[in-house]
C-alpha cells in the first residue's frame, strides 16, 4: 500500500469513529408513558406532561422520545403494556392515571426509574417508604384523592341539603375501588348522611345503576374517580340531566360537558409535575430522593346553566368558592 492511500485510509477511519461516537453520546433518551385511559381524552394531559419535560430542558423530537402505551380503560392490559416498556430498557417510566398503573410498573422492574400519579396514600399501597425519602426506584405526586371525597361530599350537602339518601357511582373493575368505597362509607358515617353505592363498568351497567337511583329514591350523586366513568362523561351526564339528579364529579371535564358540578386536584398541573419530575431524572436525580409532591390547586367548578335546569338556587358561599362558574 502507498503511503499516501494507508494516510487517507487512516484519517477516513479516524474521521468515522468520533462521528459513530457522537452518534451514540447525542442519542436521545426514551421515556414510557403509561396510561390506563384513552388518548383521545387525555390530549390536554399529555401536553402538561410535556410541559413539565419541557421546564427540564427536555422536548419530545428534539431531545427525548416518549414511547405511548395507553390500556384504553382494559385495566388487565397494563401489566403487559409495562413489561414491552421494560423490554424496551426505556430510561423513565411515568405512570400515570392512578395507582394501578403505578402498581404495574413496580411490579415490572426495580431498577427503571418509575414517577406516578396516585390518589391514594402511596405509603399505604406500598409504592414508597415515606413522602420525603421515597426509596428504590420510584417517586411522584400524590393528588390526596380519599380526602377529596368528603369534600365532594360535603359540597354536595351544601348545594342540596335536603338530600336524604345520595348514591355514589363506582366501576368495580377499578382496583381502588374498595378502597374509593370505605372512604367515602367513613365519610358520610362521620356526617350521618346516608349514602348508596352503585357499579358500573360498562355502558349498560351505568343505565342499570341510574334505574337503582331512581329506585332507591336517592336525592342525589357522586360519581367515583374512574377512567371508565371519565370516557362515559358524556352518557353520565346525559342521564344525570334525564333523571334531574344532582351530582358531583371527580373532574372538571364533566362540568364543562354540562354536569352540575366537579371538585379535585388541578390534572394539568399534576402531570405538568411528572413531566418535570422526568426531566430530572433524566438530568441524574434518583428517585428515591425526590419527595413525593401534594398538590397545593384545588378546582370547584360549577355549571350556573344546569344548576337553573335542574331548579336549584346556588347559595352565594358556594359560588364565591367556585374557581369558575360556568353560564
Amino acid at each position: 500500500m502507498r503511503r499516501r492511500e494507508f494516510i487517507t485510509l487512516l484519517g477516513g477511519a479516524a474521521a468515522a469513529w468520533p462521528l459513530g461516537a457522537r452518534a451514540q453520546q447525542t442519542a436521545m433518551p426514551v421515556v414510557g408513558f403509561l396510561n390506563p385511559g384513552l388518548p383521545e381524552r387525555s390530549s390536554f394531559l399529555v401536553t402538561a406532561f410535556r410541559e413539565g419535560l419541557k421546564e427540564a430542558s427536555y422536548i419530545e423530537g428534539q431531545n427525548v422520545t416518549i414511547e405511548y402505551r395507553w390500556a384504553q380503560g382494559h385495566y388487565d392490559q397494563l401489566q403487559t403494556l409495562v413489561a414491552d416498556l421494560v423490554r424496551r430498557r426505556v430510561a423513565v417510566i411515568a405512570a400515570t392515571g392512578g395507582s394501578v398503573s403505578a402498581q404495574a410498573a413496580k411490579a415490572a422492574t426495580a431498577t427503571i426509574p418509575i414517577v406516578f400519579n396516585v390518589g391514594e396514600d402511596p405509603i399505604r399501597l406500598g409504592l414508597v417508604a415515606s413522602f420525603n425519602r421515597p426509596g428504590g426506584n420510584i417517586t411522584g405526586v400524590n393528588t390526596l384523592s380519599p380526602a377529596l371525597e368528603s369534600k365532594r361530599l360535603g359540597l354536595l350537602r351544601e348545594l342540596v341539603p335536603q338530600a336524604a339518601v345520595i348514591a355514589v357511582l363506582f366501576n368495580p373493575a377499578n382496583p381502588d375501588a374498595d378502597l374509593q368505597r370505605r372512604d367515602i362509607e367513613a365519610a358520610a358515617v362521620a356526617i350521618g348522611q346516608d349514602v348508596r353505592i352503585l357499579n358500573a363498568s360498562n355502558e349498560s351497567d351505568i343505565h342499570t345503576a341510574f334505574a337503582a337511583l331512581v329506585q332507591q329514591r336517592a336525592n342525589a350523586l357522586i360519581v367515583g374517580n374512574d377512567v371508565f366513568l371519565t370516557n362515559q362523561r358524556e352518557q353520565i351526564v346525559a342521564l344525570a340531566a334525564r333523571h334531574a339528579v344532582p351530582t358531583i364529579y371527580s373532574f372538571r371535564s364533566f362540568a364543562e360537558s354540562g354536569g352540575l358540578m366537579s371538585y379535585s386536584t388541578n390534572l394539568v398541573d399534576v402531570y405538568r409535575q411528572v413531566g418535570l419530575y422526568v426531566g430530572r431524572v433524566l438530568k441524574g436525580e434518583k428517585p428515591a430522593d425526590l419527595p413525593i409532591v401534594q398538590p397545593t390547586k384545588f378546582e370547584l367548578v360549577i355549571n350556573l346553566k344546569t344548576a337553573k335546569a335542574l331548579g336549584l338556587e346556588v347559595p352565594d358561599k358556594l359560588l364565591a368558592l367556585a374557581d369558575e362558574v360556568i353560564e
